[in-house]
């Protein structure tokens, strides 16, 4: 297994539509729209909801607006033995690069 890097990042463009993340966005930000395969815990709730966090077979993808949120959350989950990359540019490039935003229902979201 490779030395966890605390600083390291996913460029959106590596990232599938339908990949598993980690949206630390607070509620009405995730309510607005996130990816069809985010699984949401607040960055608040990530120490007391390890056992939410989603496995995966590559290391997981934390996504937040902009970056900043993510990056804290990465930093974080690294310490605590977690497989975890940031997201660079958070939802904003995600959706700046054309990537699906969803709402709960499914519908069109959008990134406030």
């Amino acid at each position: 297994m490779s030395e966890m890097n605390p600083e390291a990042q996913v460029a959106v463009s590596d990232i599938t539509d339908d990949a598993v993340v980690l949206d630390v966005r607070e509620d009405d930000e995730w309510q607005a729209g996130h990816a069809p395969g985010a699984v949401h815990v607040p960055l608040g709730d990530v120490p007391s909801r390890l056992a939410d966090l989603p496995e995966t077979d590559e290391p997981l993808p934390v996504i937040c607006r902009s970056g900043g949120r993510s990056g804290r959350a990465v930093a974080w989950l690294s310490q605590q033995g977690f497989d975890v990359v940031n997201v660079d540019g958070g939802m904003r490039a995600w959706n700046a690069a054309g990537k699906p935003v969803r709402t709960d229902d499914g519908g069109d979201g959008s990134v406030i």
